[in-house]
């Protein structure tokens, strides 16, 4: 049992608070959420340089990780600030799909410019860029949805 002290009309109390695990629960969901869209894009490099003839093999998980880069950070610098990652659309399938989409296709022009700087070192073609946008809007949304529906299916059987 938690013991109470009352000083000058201050009552602390010996219990643990108990909005950590709440705190926890929610590192881990947004810690889940990044490890799955970094392997998103690590799997559009990987298809996307295999389909170039490029190496996709362990020894160039290096060259992979590159090639990934510009469009996780894209995602990351813009998602979190459109909610991507909040608690109330991680545990619907439809809001996930619904604001996935949104905040991909806002991050996409940042990815793409970042993928121009520090890759190509110019305006990368059209076709790269649609291609980028509808694959990633797809394996994004995907992915997204199941983790969605995952929780969602969680929380009802409590």
């Amino acid at each position: 049992m938690a013991t109470t002290e009352k000083t000058n009309n201050i009552s602390t109390s010996r219990e643990p608070p108990t909005n950590v695990p709440a705190a926890q629960a929610g590192r881990g969901r947004i810690v889940s959420l990044v490890i799955g869209d970094t392997l998103a894009f690590i799997i559009f490099a990987i298809i996307g340089r295999s389909s170039h003839g490029e190496s996709v093999s362990p020894s160039s998980i290096l060259q992979i990780l590159l090639t990934a880069a510009p469009f996780a950070a894209g995602w990351f610098i813009v998602a979190p600030f459109l909610g991507a990652f909040r608690r109330d659309v991680t545990d619907n399938p439809r809001k996930m799909v619904t604001r996935t989409m949104l905040a991909w296709v806002c991050s996409w022009p940042v990815a793409m410019a970042l993928r121009g700087i520090f890759v190509d070192h110019g305006v990368p073609p059209v076709s790269f860029a649609i291609i980028t946008l509808i694959f990633n809007t797809f394996i994004l949304s995907v992915w997204r949805w199941l983790y969605a529906l995952y929780n969602s299916l969680k929380r009802r059987g409590r």
